[in-house]
């Protein structure tokens, strides 16, 4: 895929975050747009940003979570469109909350977005895009698709679960000679809503102090624009990079994820432990 005007591009998650950087970025480029988010005036916020570049823009509410919807949304693009070239499985939700205490209703919740929302968009678009003679599938991982990380376990699940898919994915089109290519991709810490909306069991220890927002903290320790994230993301995509590290960060905890699982393990216990006697003081 290394010419995108002209191209038609699926987003989810488009209302905010990366959704958004990546609608408008593609935009600028001459690509044409479906674009998808359970949020729908921020969705109306990127449709209103993207309309300017004269390219066209569909738009409706979607929760990646309903099946039955990313198959009829899937069907819905190229109709509207007469095709579909590209597909960034870009929505998803965090919870901060230990294995032992967390609820069912949050762990499902999360899943559900996280990874059955991805799994499904694969699904729902593939035959669009091989359709299309030219196709890529972009799904978002993360850092904690990489390395575990104490409070993250749902988290980790659906991002680790995402990896292992797509990493499969590809080799299974590549395989069948499919004009079809995938991008896993796993960003560090980036400026978006996702800790703002994040949900947080209580019997977990929170990992700022007491009266801290924990979305003021995180993007404290954020370094990377939603901007700075669709520009590498998109050149991974011309590129047909099987991965995309995001920011330094990402770099970084990719590395660490490759040392000796004791070691890099105790080290974030003891970190875990620092953070937590900190923010009871």
């Amino acid at each position: 895929m290394k010419e995108l005007r002209g191209r038609v591009a699926a987003i989810t998650g488009a209302g905010s975050g990366i959704g958004r950087a990546l609608a408008v970025d593609l935009a600028r480029r001459g690509t044409h747009l479906a674009l998808t988010d359970i949020d729908t005036d921020g969705l109306a916020a990127t449709v209103a940003e993207c309309e300017g570049y004269g390219v066209k823009v569909t738009s409706q509410r979607l929760d990646v979570a309903d099946r039955d919807a990313i198959y009829e949304w899937a069907a819905t693009v190229p109709a509207e469109h007469g095709h579909v070239n590209l597909l960034f499985n870009n929505a998803g939700v965090a919870l901060v909350a230990d294995i032992a205490t967390m609820s069912d209703e949050d762990l499902h919740w999360l899943v559900d977005i996280n990874l059955w929302g991805v799994v499904n968009g694969c699904r729902a678009f593939l035959p669009h895009l091989e359709d299309s003679g030219e196709g890529h599938i972009v799904n978002l991982s993360s850092v904690f698709g990489l390395l575990s990380i104490p409070s993250q376990s749902a988290y980790n699940i659906s991002k680790f679960a995402v990896r292992g898919f797509s990493d499969a994915l590809r080799m299974e089109l590549e395989i069948a000679r499919s004009c079809v290519s995938v991008t896993t991709v796993h960003p560090g810490g980036v400026k978006t809503n996702i800790a703002r909306r994040a949900r947080q069991d209580p019997a977990t220890a929170a990992p700022v102090k007491p009266g801290q927002d924990l979305g003021e903290a995180f993007d404290r320790i954020a370094r990377t624009t939603p901007e700075a994230a669709a520009e590498q993301i998109l050149a991974g995509v011309e590129r047909n990079r099987r991965r995309v590290l995001v920011g330094a960060d990402g770099t970084f905890l990719d590395l660490v994820s490759r040392l000796p699982a004791g070691l890099s393990q105790r080290v974030l216990v003891q970190g875990a432990r620092l953070d937590r006697r900190r923010n009871r003081r």
